[in-house]
């Protein structure tokens, strides 16, 4: 990731934390292997933490870390290919104190969790990771899911230890899913958790094993607690943190109740449906800003499930409800709001969008593909059926 530029001058604590990590070498100079573990920042790309692993070869000096968050906003493309789903990000290794300098200025908690791995484990592991590195070898494929720099960890942690950590990861689930950890991570900003909950389609609601909701490097860092190593003992030898965190914590686990949301529409579309009698136009007026949020949602819905790579969002089941073809409606809906008729097809459109919108509802109980869009069914459905029934004779 981006760094700002900084002065070398480290804080007395985080010199504090590079001789706590000395302080094993004076009775065992083997090489160790941790896993670093930083937490949300205040930045929209920080909210989902950040991870990396650390090699302390005492024969090389100071410890160093291999971060794979590292990518460059000034190359070639690079707004293009982020809107397409086609990230490229690096690995980097750098000196621990320069990794964490960055953390301990924005506040961000580190903790390291030290690994117990045999010598020839941790061996295998540390020459992988600094032949990774190299130049020709350090650029990847970034998937914000599947292949980050959380998985990106965990999978070189499990080549090492022979598919162990996988194999016992993986038959477990705690019942997360990727959209549940996207809300609750974003939810500090409010778009952010907004962006994630409508964009993502049925893809992101399949319960996921402790293996899989790895992806975030705090379930990472639990998971590790959880395991063995091949000789059987803990594969978390120690814990060691590095540095305090002085920002918001980690947001907690929340689920969205629906009900909120049904009286929320309900009561704006039972609203629209008496204004209209008196006041046809006033309704239309205001139905107009509704319908062409749902034509632009809906188009930016749309571009990402045909025109992207972010799989994620494709089949987005919110498409029936923001749909794109409210721009039908918009001619006709300011037409009354001047005082006119809606014009030949009007009253049809309304009631092909209402449609949509109770087949999403259909589609929620449908079990092939299901998305957990409860609330916003609860909140969409009714104000599409109150327009409906309010201007469906305009």
């Amino acid at each position: 990731m981006p760094r700002p530029t900084s002065p070398p001058k480290l804080s007395l604590i985080l010199l504090l934390a590079l001789a706590l990590l000395c302080l094993p070498l004076l009775g065992n100079a083997a090489t160790r292997v941790g896993v670093l573990t930083m937490q949300p920042g205040s930045i929209f790309f920080e909210r989902f933490g950040h991870d990396a692993l650390v090699v302390d070869d005492p024969a090389r000096g100071e410890p160093v870390s291999y971060n794979y968050g590292f990518f460059d906003p000034g190359e070639p493309g690079f707004i293009g290919n982020f809107v397409h789903g086609v990230m490229m990000y690096q690995l980097v290794a750098l000196p621990l104190s320069e990794d964490l300098r960055y953390y301990q200025e924005t506040g961000r908690g580190v903790s390291i969790q030290w690994l117990d791995l045999s010598e020839a484990e941790a061996e295998r592991l540390a020459a992988a990771l600094a032949h990774n590195a190299r130049p020709e070898n350090a650029r990847y494929r970034y998937e914000y899911f599947t292949d980050n720099c959380a998985t990106r960890v965990r999978d070189a942690i499990d080549t090492a230890l022979n598919g162990a950590l996988k194999r016992q990861l993986e038959g477990r689930s705690h019942g997360n899913t990727y959209r549940g950890e996207s809300v609750r991570l974003a939810s500090p900003a409010w778009w952010m958790w907004l962006g994630f909950d409508i964009g993502l389609g049925p893809a992101a609601d399949r319960p996921l094993s402790v293996w899989e909701e790895s992806f975030v490097p705090m379930r990472l860092a639990d998971a590790l607690r959880e395991v063995n190593g091949s000789h059987g003992r803990p594969l978390v030898g120690a814990e060691q943190r590095l540095l305090p965190h002085r920002i918001a914590p980690e947001p907690a686990d929340f689920r969205l109740p629906w009900w909120p949301w049904l009286l929320c529409g309900a009561l704006i579309g039972f609203v629209a449906v008496r204004a209209a009698r008196h006041r046809p136009r006033a309704v239309a007026a205001a139905a107009l800003p509704f319908w062409a949020l749902c034509v632009v949602l809906g188009a930016l819905m749309a571009f990402i499930w045909v025109f992207t790579e972010h799989r994620f969002g494709w089949s987005n089941h919110n498409l029936l409800l923001l749909n794109p073809l409210c721009l039908l409606l918009l001619p006709g809906g300011w037409r009354i709001a001047r005082g006119r008729e809606g014009g030949r097809g009007f009253g049809r459109w309304l009631g092909v969008v209402l449609a949509c919108a109770v087949a999403a509802l259909f589609l929620l109980w449908i079990p092939l593909a299901p998305q957990r869009n409860a609330h916003w069914l609860a909140l969409l459905l009714p104000i599409h059926y109150g327009l409906f029934l309010a201007l469906r004779r305009r």
